[in-house]
């Protein structure tokens, strides 16, 4: 009884502080960011260069380009991804868009950056991109008569208007918010002014939060500050006014939309400061972060007044959606996580993926494959088997596999695109999956960069001369 009150105890922890400590300056930009995609964004003005007549240099950067820009997992991108498909996607540009949108999207980039570094995020997106165009190139070529026959049926895609420019200055200013909030630079996180507030229990309120959220840098336990409580009400309260405020704002803005839109704004005003609690009360400091978060406010505020009221409900509507869609399933993964780490000793994490062997590469793959986790879970899951001691190679590994591939995906990929399309695509996903873990865990071991690029190449050759000889099968005449 006692281990599983100690499990629960660990989960309510880990969830207290990812709360915290990544939400409201990570995720709430992005959820913003996602919705301002997807409402202000005409789909065509992505989709169209998609299209069989589009050059490669284009439609495979277009591809990974309006996969980075929608919040989705291996499950949520299927819809979109069977969209663009029957419409007359070509197949390569189509599978790129597949691979990148749930390991490029700006949400599990930001949060990887914030809760894993700035190294893996890079090492992600950069191996991502490579591997998700080079998936879509190959599954081209392997099946380019059946596509060529299947595209040759369907009406390109038809002109459309392109993105305006009040909307570009928009997004621009969210990302600006987004990058603001959470990039650590001298200029963000220099104090500008400092206050004290008096407060004789702050000290011994703090020590009690230590001892309930304690901090456990080996198991990536991050604590719970006085300012940690007060966010965590704060993001109850907007999530009271938003249910309503947002949720409902296609009808109409309403009092609770400007409560919860009031609200998120001071939130992450007050998360940009900088709180401590001493012997003598708290002690706030003003930094340069918090000066350009309330300014980019401002400008947002500015900028969305330029807009119809219907292009701004919609844009609510679909960040809510967002928001109702993946931060349940956050908060239940985060929960669990805590309560997995009860259970799981780091010795034998570090015995099974503690080495950038293939093996291990391998075994991050399949756990990768068949443990789904929606899109973001994954990064503190991620965050919890480095601290256990995974090489950073599998962890790569991983993280390349899990956003992409589930039992649930690849059932739907093939009613798609059939069987041999979808099997063949998860093989490439694992291969290139385990290729990108040996890469980047070598890196990090010291292996020269030109001894690498040798291996690479080394690889790329093989794996092209394998393409050659399927596709002189498929050329050769049948007897």
């Amino acid at each position: 009884m006692d281990i599983v009150i100690t499990a629960l105890q660990s989960g309510v922890a880990s969830l207290a502080s990812y709360l915290a400590a990544h939400v409201l300056l990570c995720l709430v930009p992005a959820f913003f960011i996602a919705g301002a995609l997807s409402a202000l964004v005409p789909q065509q003005s992505i989709i169209r260069f998609l299209g069989p007549g589009a050059s490669k240099f284009v439609s495979y950067p277009a591809a990974a380009g309006a996969g980075s820009l929608l919040a989705v997992c291996s499950c949520t991108v299927q819809p979109l991804f069977a969209g663009i498909y029957s419409k007359g996607a070509g197949l390569g540009p189509a599978i790129t868009f597949l691979f990148f949108a749930p390991a490029g999207n700006i949400l599990a980039l930001s949060y990887t950056g914030v809760a894993l570094g700035a190294d893996l995020a890079i090492a992600r997106i950069v191996l991502a991109l490579c591997f998700g165009i080079g998936i879509g190139m190959l599954m081209a070529l392997l099946f380019r008569r059946g596509d060529a026959e299947r595209t040759a049926a369907n009406a390109t895609f038809a002109d459309s208007a392109g993105i305006s420019r009040r909307t570009l200055l928009f997004l621009a200013a969210l990302v600006a918010l987004l990058i603001a909030g959470t990039l650590k630079v001298s200029w963000l996180t220099t104090p500008v002014f400092s206050a004290a507030l008096p407060w004789d229990d702050a000290a011994s309120v703090q020590g009690l939060l230590d001892r309930l959220v304690p901090v456990n840098e080996i198991k990536g336990e991050e604590g719970l500050s006085l300012q940690g409580v007060t966010l965590i009400g704060l993001l109850l309260a907007i999530g009271a006014g938003a249910w309503r405020g947002l949720g409902q704002v296609d009808a109409g803005f309403n009092r609770l939309t400007w409560v919860a839109l009031g609200l998120t704004a001071a939130t992450l005003v007050f998360a940009a400061l900088g709180v401590r609690a001493n012997a003598s009360g708290l002690a706030f400091t003003l930094t340069g972060r918090t000066l350009a978060v309330a300014a980019l406010c401002a400008v947002l505020l500015a900028l969305a007044r330029r807009f119809d009221a219907w292009d701004m409900q919609q844009w609510l509507w679909e960040t809510w959606r967002f928001v109702k869609m993946i931060f349940p399933l956050l908060v239940v993964g985060v929960f669990l996580v805590g309560v997995i780490r009860v259970f799981i000793r780091p010795e034998w994490v570090e015995f099974v993926a503690g080495s950038n062997t293939v093996l291990a590469n391998l075994a991050g793959v399949v756990f990768g494959v068949f443990m789904y986790f929606p899109t973001l879970v994954e990064v503190p899951i991620a965050k919890m088997f480095l601290s256990l001691g995974m090489h950073p190679g599998p962890l790569i590994a991983y993280l390349m596999a899990d956003p992409e591939l589930s039992l649930q995906s690849i059932l739907i990929t093939s009613s798609i695109i059939g069987k041999l399309k979808a099997w063949t695509y998860v093989g490439l996903v694992a291969l290139f999956s385990t290729a990108a873990g040996l890469t980047y865990g070598a890196w990090v071991d010291g292996t020269p960069l030109a001894t690498l690029a040798l291996i690479i190449g080394g690889f790329i050759l093989a794996l092209a001369t394998a393409v050659q000889l399927i596709e002189r099968t498929q050329r050769a005449p049948a007897h």
